[in-house]
């Protein structure tokens, strides 16, 4: 399930920008991924007081799957139908399909949760083996719509930016989203096939404070927490630049003669999807720091880790330059992690039983949803002063493309500056005597309550 499951993201995701870009709306990339934070401070609260008072969890993730999948098959015909697209009418659709998937993520932990103790199994040991496939589905998509393509009404694969179906793979054109709807489709019919587990509280009726989770908001009277929620804000602007960006970037490369041929160049999905794997790797490294370092230098860490994502894009090229694209996927994984499962473990430990699990959803709202969405509109305003998109003939030699050009490195290394500028702030202003440690046990309570669910 996890695996279908990330594989409707993974196949568009991180290529998206390059797609809208191409459809003419490449200046409005910051609002499509800024509606991920959006979309995410409604609905998963929503859904997910539907599954604990009315409809078994398993039940509304095959719902939402099937409903996201109709969405996101809307958008590809679309896209299909409009080669220059218009920014209300597939934003729209767009949003539709978020609606539907962004509480698929909670409802998916909570069935997992639900089957593995009803057959008497710890969460604990067995989920992080289950939620690896998670990521697992995410790369071996962004590696499938990176390779594929549909050319002349043949379908096949390759990683040759000189074969002349190169252009037409799926990372470039609106077949991306109709992978991702194809495999929405076979996660809401899997999900059919797993036990049901009972509604928790059939029947029970929550106020509109309760089911948005606004009495967590009391958190902020404890002044430690309010400096780390406001600065979770700050962080979180960082968490959807390079998703948006990232890939237009490498593309852009494709104009130059000296990359004509390059690997990376022409495969940056597939370069992409080391952040994802890097992500996997940090994962038990996290653990290990919070038990050396404690919760504020791994915090300081991830921001300094940010630094060096952005820094490495903006001295990076696909050729002399590689290793420091490489290096940028590579410290990926602990700028997203030990800002995530530290700040989870964070709010699990100064919240109470009445406000833990909202305690959970208001770190999401300041960080993926405000923190993001601002992030994300703000960010799209200095590539836009940097960078436009515009025509170019590939040096390849396979034909024009709509590429993304200009002086990246500016934007890069302004990103890089204001996430180590960030982290120095909240060594200044962040003072706890309770929480400088993390205890074991707190740390491996991560594993069966707050992996990541939010990469990329």
């Amino acid at each position: 399930m996890y695996f279908l499951q990330f594989a409707v993201w993974g196949c568009y995701l991180s290529c998206f920008g390059q797609l809208l870009g191409a459809g003419g709306v490449g200046a409005d990339i910051q609002w499509f991924y800024a509606a991920v934070g959006l979309v995410s401070l409604l609905t998963p609260s929503l859904f997910g007081h539907f599954a604990d008072s009315f409809v078994p969890s398993l039940r509304l993730l095959s719902m939402c799957h099937l409903c996201a999948s109709i969405a996101m098959f809307g958008a590809w015909v679309y896209a299909d139908s409009h080669p220059q697209l218009s920014f209300w009418p597939f934003f729209l659709i767009y949003v539709a399909f978020l609606a539907f998937y962004m509480p698929t993520m909670a409802l998916a932990n909570a069935t997992t949760f639900a089957l593995l103790k009803r057959e008497g199994k710890a969460p604990v040991d067995r989920f992080p083996i289950i939620r690896v496939w998670g990521t697992i589905g995410f790369v071996a998509a962004m590696w499938f719509v990176n390779s594929a393509y549909l050319y002349d009404g043949v379908f096949g694969f390759t990683i040759n930016d000189a074969n002349p179906a190169a252009s037409s793979r799926f990372q470039y054109t609106p077949m991306q989203l109709l992978s991702s709807s194809v495999f929405g489709l076979l996660t809401a019919l899997y999900s059919l096939t797993l036990p049901v587990t009972p509604v928790p509280n059939p029947g029970k009726s929550s106020s509109f404070s309760d089911i948005f989770g606004f009495k967590a908001f009391k958190l902020f009277k404890v002044p430690e927490v309010r400096t780390f929620l406001i600065f979770a804000i700050f962080t979180g602007v960082c968490l959807q630049i390079s998703n948006g960006f990232a890939i237009p970037f490498i593309n852009h490369f494709m104009a130059f003669d000296e990359y004509a041929g390059s690997l990376a160049a022409g495969n940056a999905t597939l370069l992409f999807s080391v952040s994802q794997m890097s992500e996997a790797a940090f994962i038990l490294i996290t653990g290990i720091a919070m038990k050396r370092l404690g919760f504020k230098s791994v915090i300081f860490l991830a921001l300094a880790a940010w630094c060096l994502r952005f820094l490495f894009l903006g001295i990076g090229n696909p050729g002399d330059g590689l290793i420091w694209l490489l290096a940028s996927m590579i410290v990926y994984g602990v700028a997203f992690n030990f800002f995530n499962i530290a700040g989870h473990i964070y709010m699990d430990q100064k919240s109470d039983k009445s406000t833990r699990g909202f305690g959970q959803g208001l770190l999401m709202m300041m960080s993926n949803g405000i923190g993001a969405t601002g992030g994300m509109i703000a960010a799209g305003a200095v590539v836009n002063s940097f960078c436009k998109w515009e025509m170019v003939p590939s040096a390849s030699g396979t034909g024009m493309m709509r590429l993304f050009m200009g002086d990246w490195s500016a934007p890069w290394l302004i990103f890089a500056g204001y996430s180590i500028l960030v982290g120095l702030l909240f060594l200044l202003f962040y003072r706890s005597s309770a929480c400088q440690k993390t205890h074991k046990s707190d740390v491996t309570g991560i594993n069966d309550k707050f992996l990541p669910d939010q990469s990329m």
